[in-house]
């Protein structure tokens, strides 16, 4: 018996939010396993940045950056055309976009996190971008891979999708404990609903050749303060966050022919952290 590569020379992947941290990251994995990537976020110049940066590593042939706002099924739906007229049809969808908010360095927050004041409207946005958004493009994605009879999803979720926050690793000396800065409620719905999401379309497209599949990632370190990497490491059996490039083989597994009896599932890579 032989093994499996994850050979994907010829494929056609699109990756939204592509701007973040490890947006960047999914698709030089991909890129490496031969597939053309179109990068693609809201932020029309990062995307372009990304792309450049990428294609000074592997080539121009290799990789495009658009503006595609997730939210918009009428741009989007102008985007997959774009792609299927002037490169091919896409093999590889990856939901990566979303709205992850932050603790500050100074333990504050950019909105108001508690459950009891969360604005309705910031409740409003971030489902939009993180689960309605991959429920966009999954429809116009998706649907065109079920029609050609094959074809790979990959949603971005997060431990999250299958923990609660500890809202400890945010707490703030001082500070009364109904204001003390936690992470919001809309984040884990959002990645709780992408899996519910994964699942759905795993079943309703496995007769269509697509296989829908979730990466669950833990803590990725980029800078965060010295305390609340110390609080999250405590709780996380390996004692330390990830650093982005440990997602890569994740990424490859699960968008190649590696993992072709894969669906519906959410694949966790946190350090251990849910198993305690």
């Amino acid at each position: 018996m032989t093994s499996v590569s994850p050979d994907l020379t010829g494929e056609i992947a699109l990756i939204t939010g592509c701007a973040g941290l490890l947006g960047p990251v999914h698709a030089d994995a991909l890129i490496r396993c031969g597939t053309f990537v179109v990068v693609t976020d809201i932020d029309e110049e990062r995307a372009r940045e990304t792309a450049h940066r990428l294609a000074d590593e592997h080539g121009a042939h290799k990789v495009i950056g658009l503006r595609m706002d997730v939210t918009d099924h009428a741009g989007v739906s102008a985007v997959h055309r774009r792609v299927l007229d002037e490169h091919g049809c896409v093999g590889i969808l990856v939901n990566n976009a979303a709205i992850d908010p932050k603790v500050d360095s100074e333990g504050g927050v950019r909105e108001m996190s508690r459950f009891e004041h969360f604005p309705l409207a910031q409740w409003e946005e971030q489902i939009r971008v993180g689960l309605t958004g991959a429920f966009v493009c999954c429809q116009i994605f998706g649907t065109a891979m079920a029609a050609k009879g094959r074809g790979v999803i990959v949603n971005i979720a997060s431990d999250l999708s299958v923990i609660g926050p500890d809202q400890r690793l945010y707490r703030r000396d001082g500070v009364a404990d109904g204001e003390q800065p936690v992470k919001p409620v809309s984040y884990s719905v959002t990645k709780t609903g992408l899996v519910g999401l994964t699942r759905y379309l795993a079943t309703y497209w496995a007769d269509k050749g697509v296989r829908v599949n979730a990466l669950s990632p833990g803590g990725v370190f980029a800078g965060q303060p010295p305390v609340f990497v110390d609080r999250l490491q405590q709780l996380i059996p390996m004692q330390r966050m990830a650093v982005p490039n440990e997602y890569v083989g994740a990424i490859q597994f699960l968008c190649s022919d590696a993992s072709r009896y894969m669906t519906g599932q959410n694949l966790v890579i946190d350090g251990g952290r849910s198993v305690w």
